[in-house]
């Protein structure tokens, strides 16, 4: 809410990862299936008409490459795409697949996380990238070289959680209550995912290390419910 007030944008995509290859999964914390965290997603934002999810990960087959995805949206929408992940994320764009093309598909908005930081692009850029940005004076916004992208820091209000620490707590039978909407929070309990077995006998998701690819979330953990 606050990058589309801070940006003027007109709506929200969220998209889910189908099978996020840059996910370090252990048989501790493995994610639920990409059906069931679609459905979540699209209960969490439903009371917000500038919300919208879109099944474009969960629908494609192979690995979530982002590359794939803001190519695909860039053909469906004739609007300018806004792609915004977290400044961990960000750091970690130059192990993503093909990350110089992706800062020529799409503006960057690269949100704050907490612990609060000094907003310094150059200081986040990965190398692999930074040669095709010029970044302005005070740091907090860059264009790209060759194409008509930005890339823009943009500091949020800072909300200390994550999907790992979530799933972690449900798993232990603890409360989540407060950090997930209450509609979401009964289905994941109807899913058995975290608390048993999946009563829908579907495998819950197991990837490896990072390939040179990535997931497509904004941010990446705290994108997943």
């Amino acid at each position: 809410e606050e990058v589309c007030e801070a940006l003027g944008l007109e709506r929200m995509l969220f998209v889910p990862s189908a099978r996020p290859p840059h996910k370090r999964e252990t048989h501790r914390d493995v994610i639920a299936p990409a059906a069931l965290r679609l459905e979540w997603v699209r209960i969490a934002v439903r009371d917000n008409p500038r919300f919208v999810v879109d099944p474009v990960e969960v629908e494609r087959d192979g690995p979530s490459y982002l590359v794939d995805t803001l190519v695909e949206l860039g053909s469906r929408h004739d609007d300018e795409l806004v792609f915004v992940l977290g400044a961990d994320a960000f750091r970690d764009l130059g192990s993503w697949r093909e990350p110089r093309r992706l800062l020529t598909l799409a503006h960057f908005a690269v949100t704050t996380r907490p612990p609060s930081e000094s907003a310094v692009l150059a200081e986040w850029a990965p190398e692999i990238v930074r040669d095709d940005l010029v970044v302005a004076a005070d740091g907090r916004s860059a264009r790209h070289v060759r194409a008509r992208t930005w890339v823009r820091v943009l500091e949020i209000t800072a909300l200390d959680i994550s999907a790992s620490s979530i799933r972690a707590r449900l798993r232990a039978g603890g409360s989540v209550r407060y950090l997930v909407p209450d509609a979401v929070l009964a289905a994941v309990h109807a899913s058995g995912c975290y608390t048993g077995e999946d009563p829908a006998g579907e495998p819950l998701v197991s990837t490896r290390r990072r390939d040179g690819s990535d997931g497509s979330r904004a941010g990446t953990d705290e994108s997943e419910a």
